[in-house]
């Protein structure tokens, strides 16, 4: 498998690409994943989540033979209906989501096989001796939560109450609580029919292909990770940037907010496994305990320093994608007096040796400029500069981590100038490595793709342990509460920005700027 090669990379450049081909072409291949047979019963069948995402996850496991012969797929939903007309409606959903080239007819119908329909009420007990019909005495149960988080428990307890919970697995989706009080109320009803070992909470961004990578980039090559600490690296920008705004969901949002939507789970995740130490091994637990170490050193932002360290925003009327949007207040079905905040940059630090002094950058915002999941490690200048004083400013490494929407991983070096009449004149190149491109892959799985079949197999590496949620919501928490008493104010950004301007002065005061932004 070859590399692509930039036609203006420099001689640094080359070597490493062809270092990096070779090292390609040489990895072996690894043993076949097999799976045990499951009966996988989707809570929620025909919500949003389960047409969009998880049918078409299950669906490509299915074309890629990741899926067992005996494996069945149960659709439940309380929405009135004959089966027939349920099973071709998730079927018109599947192609609508389903690029048409990724569609084969064969791998289809065998899919629709596995699948069947069992309309039930999920508060209601009567509902689960059908279900324990239709389960019969077969393999593990996977039982998908794809509903609101405040019928876990009482699901968990009807499961049970049938005989079902002792050979099952169950999987929890977002957002476990609105709070940490809340959250260890979904917790505590879940812990008392389920053992942890069995309770699989989802955090999708653990599925993608470049975050699996920070563990094998950190700790697979010394090259970064005797580099991976406050003697060489500056800071951290980790940014999630949305174009969409509301998209209908202004029910559920309005009462979460950016802070509980995004950074409570996705973006603390993030900084987890780039600020962990290393584990003692690649179980689920020892990454964990290493995670749970990072949040619990998370130095608190007082009251006091909300100001300085915390800008909370809302997106006005404004150009996103060409075209005109309304303001989050003029979107349908809207609340105008409504303090809720749709953008969230901030500055963590963490109180341990390897990080202190090194801040971390956090943002995350609806209606912005371009669609963006990155993580860019700024590197610490030489200590010694011998080049031209008036490049000085361009002396910076940088690892760029990209989630999306092109995955892959970019190192950004100073070379010379090629050309006899160069001199030693600098200038900044990147060695690239591009996922889709370098492994030659017609297709990158979906997160949700890798999260199921890790919870078919029974392998909790990529999911959340009770105590990260908890102490997630502990560290923003004290944020809200902040908020809440000194009345923080919101600051307006124009939709299709890079948000509010207060953002830009929240890492500029520190001397430093966002990476990217135009």
């Amino acid at each position: 498998m070859a590399v692509a090669r930039r036609p203006d990379a420099g001689s640094l450049c080359d070597s490493w690409l062809l270092s990096l081909n070779a090292m390609v072409s040489r990895t072996p291949l690894m043993p076949a994943i097999t799976v045990d047979p499951c009966t996988f019963a989707l809570f929620g069948a025909l919500g949003d989540l389960a047409l969009r995402k998880l049918f078409p996850a299950l669906y490509q496991l299915d074309q890629a033979g990741l899926l067992h012969a005996d494996t069945r797929i149960l659709a439940l939903a309380r929405d009135p209906g004959d089966e027939g007309g349920h099973l071709a409606f998730i079927d018109e959903h599947l192609r609508r989501h389903v690029p048409a080239r990724e569609i084969d007819e064969e791998a289809l119908q065998r899919f629709r096989a596995r699948l069947s329909f069992l309309r039930m009420d999920f508060r209601d007990a009567q509902s689960y001796v059908a279900l324990a019909e239709r389960v019969g005495a077969g393999p593990t149960l996977i039982a998908y939560f794809a509903t609101p988080a405040s019928v876990y428990g009482m699901i968990c307890q009807h499961l049970a109450a049938v005989g079902l919970a002792e050979r099952a697995r169950v999987v929890l989706e977002k957002p476990i609580g609105h709070d940490l009080a809340s959250s260890r109320v979904v917790n505590e009803a879940v812990a008392q029919y389920f053992p942890e070992s069995r309770v699989y909470r989802i955090d999708h961004y653990l599925g993608k292909e470049t975050v699996q990578n920070l563990i094998a980039l950190r700790f697979a090559n010394s090259l970064f990770e005797t580099q991976w600490n406050q003697h060489h690296i500056s800071h951290v920008e980790i940014t999630v940037a949305e174009t969409v705004g509301i998209e209908g969901r202004w029910g559920y949002f309005d009462q979460a907010g950016q802070l509980r939507d995004m950074v409570q789970n996705h973006l603390l995740q993030l900084l987890c496994l780039i600020a962990m130490d290393p584990p003692s091994n690649l179980t689920a637990d020892s990454i964990r305990d290493e995670k749970v170490k990072v949040l619990k050193a998370l130095a608190p932002i007082t009251p006091e320093l909300l100001g300085q360290r915390v800008v909370r925003g809302q997106y006005a009327a404004g150009i996103a994608g060409g075209r005109a949007v309304p303001g989050y207040l003029e979107e349908e079905n809207s609340n105008a007096q409504s303090s809720t905040e749709t953008f969230v940059a901030l500055r963590a630090d963490i109180c341990n040796w390897r990080w202190s002094g090194v801040p971390f950058y956090l943002r995350t915002g609806k209606r912005m400029a371009q669609k963006l999941s990155q993580i860019v490690i700024h590197f610490k200048e030489p200590p010694f500069y011998i080049f031209a004083p008036e490049q000085r400013s361009l002396i910076s490494n940088r690892l760029i981590i990209r989630l999306q929407p092109d995955e892959g991983i970019s190192l950004q070096v100073m070379t010379k100038e090629q050309g006899l009449d160069k001199g030693m004149h600098l200038r900044s190149g990147p060695l690239q490595l591009n996922f889709s491109e370098t492994y030659k892959s017609a297709r990158i799985p979906d997160a949700y793709e890798r999260l199921l079949l890790e919870v078919m197999q029974g392998n909790q590496n990529l999911f959340v342990r009770r105590d990260e949620v908890e102490y997630a919501w502990q560290w923003c928490d004290q944020l809200i509460d902040g908020w809440t008493r000194l009345g923080d104010s919101l600051k307006l950004y124009p939709a299709g920005s890079w948000g509010p301007v207060a953002s830009i002065a929240l890492i500029t005061r520190d001397g430093r700027s966002w990476y990217g932004d135009l």
